[in-house]
C-alpha cells in the first residue's frame, strides 16, 4: 500500500479583509460576507509566487517525511498561476530542495484541481514501483479581476505531499475521478484574468462534479458519510462546500477543521490540499478522511485516506495551517493590495 509520508503547507502573511474590497467598489460588505461566508483572504507579498509557496510547503513535507530529498523520483506542481508561460516551475523547486537531477518533473494545470491531479499521478507512480518517492504540490497566487466576484476570494497559498510505501503518515485507501466538458470558468492564452459563467459555475459545474465524485468513491469503497471523522471539499467560497456536504450527508463537525477558506480565501489548486493539511495537523490514528477537489472545465478527484500511528509523531515539526491563519498578520489596504497583485503598474 502507498500513501503520504510527508506533508506541508504555506500561506502568505499578508491579508485583506472582505470589507476593504467591498468599500473600494461601494458594495455591501455584510451581504458579501454572508453570501461568500468569507472574512478575509491571503495576499502574496512582492517576492511570493507559486514557486516560493511550493518550496516552503515542500520543505516542511521533506522534513516530516524524514527522507533524503535525492530519493524523490518525481516532482509535480499543479497550479493555474505558474510564473512562466514557457518554463517549468518544477525545475526551480527541484534545485531549491536538492532533488535530482535524475528526477521526472512536470507542471500540471486543470483549474482548481491541478493540485489533486498532481497527487493522483504521484501516487500512481509510487504504487507502480516506478519511483520510490514522488512529490505533489498544489499552489496558486490566484487571479480575480477588479470589481469581479472572484476578487473577494482569489488568494494565495498551497500544500505539498510526498508519497511513498514505507513509514506512512496516511494510508490512501481509494481514489476516484469524475470529469466532463463543462466550460464554467476559463482563461485564454495571454489574458491575465479568468472569466466565468456566473451561476453556471454552481449546479452544472461545482455541485455536479463534487457530488458525483464523492458518491462514486463512497459506492466504490462501500463507505458512508458517518464512517469519516473529517471531510474536505474544494472551497471556491465558504458556502459551496458546506452546501455540498449537506447534500451528501456530511455534518458541520466533519467539515469545520478543513474549512480554511473562511480565513484565507480560495487558493485555487491549493484549496482542498491545504484543507487536508489542516486536518492532518490534528487527526488521530485511525481517523478516516474524505477529500474531494474540483476544477473548472470540469472535474473532481476524490481520495479516501486514513491516518496512521506515525502521523502524530511526525507533525511535531513544520508549520501548522491554522497557526499560519491565526498568526499576527499584516492587513493591507486596497491600494497596497492592487500594487502587490499588479492590478496597477507604477512608473518609476
Amino acid at each position: 500500500m502507498a500513501g503520504i509520508v510527508g506533508y506541508g503547507a504555506f500561506i502568505p502573511r499578508h491579508r485583506i479583509r472582505s470589507e476593504e474590497i467591498a468599500r473600494q467598489w461601494g458594495k455591501d460588505a455584510a451581504a458579501i460576507k454572508r453570501g461568500l461566508v468569507l472574512e478575509e483572504k491571503s495576499v502574496p507579498g512582492i517576492d511570493e509566487d507559486t514557486i516560493t509557496i511550493s518550496v516552503e510547503a515542500a520543505r516542511d513535507a521533506v522534513e516530516r517525511a524524514g527522507i533524503d530529498p535525492i530519493k524523490i523520483g518525481a516532482v509535480y506542481i499543479g497550479s493555474e498561476s505558474h510564473p512562466y508561460a514557457v518554463k517549468p516551475s518544477g525545475t526551480v523547486v527541484v534545485d531549491a530542495l536538492g532533488i535530482g537531477p535524475e528526477v521526472h518533473v512536470a507542471d500540471f494545470e486543470f483549474a482548481c484541481k491541478a493540485g489533486t491531479e498532481a497527487m493522483f499521478v504521484a501516487l500512481g507512480l509510487v504504487e507502480s514501483g516506478r519511483v520510490e518517492y514522488a512529490l505533489a504540490i498544489g499552489a496558486d497566487t490566484s487571479q480575480g479581476a477588479p470589481n469581479d466576484a472572484l476578487e473577494f476570494s482569489a488568494s494565495a497559498g498551497g500544500a505539498a505531499y510526498i508519497f511513498g510505501k514505507r513509514d506512512l503518515l496516511v494510508d490512501v485507501l481509494e481514489t476516484y475521478s469524475y470529469t466532463s466538458d463543462t466550460p464554467d470558468f476559463w482563461r485564454r492564452e495571454g489574458r491575465f484574468y479568468p472569466r466565468h459563467g456566473g451561476r453556471f459555475t454552481g449546479e452544472p459545474a461545482y455541485f455536479r462534479h463534487v457530488t458525483s465524485a464523492t458518491r462514486g468513491i463512497l459506492k466504490k469503497t462501500g463507505m458512508n458519510p458517518e464512517d469519516f471523522k473529517y471531510a474536505v471539499f474544494h472551497m471556491p467560497n465558504g458556502k459551496f462546500p458546506q452546501q455540498a456536504a449537506k447534500r451528501l450527508g456530511f455534518t458541520k463537525e466533519q467539515m469545520e477543521t478543513g474549512l480554511v477558506v473562511v480565513k484565507m480565501g480560495n487558493t485555487y489548486s491549493g484549496s482542498s490540499p491545504t484543507g487536508l493539511a489542516a486536518i492532518l495537523d490534528v487527526a488521530d490514528p485511525g481517523d478516516k478522511i474524505l477529500l474531494t477537489s474540483f476544477g473548472s472545465g470540469a472535474g473532481s478527484d476524490s481520495f479516501v485516506l486514513q491516518a496512521t500511528e506515525l502521523l502524530p509523531q511526525r507533525r511535531t515539526t513544520g508549520r501548522k495551517v491554522w497557526s499560519m491563519l491565526d498568526t499576527p498578520l499584516r492587513y493591507v489596504t486596497y491600494g497596497e493590495y492592487a500594487k502587490l497583485r499588479e492590478k496597477i503598474i507604477l512608473n518609476d
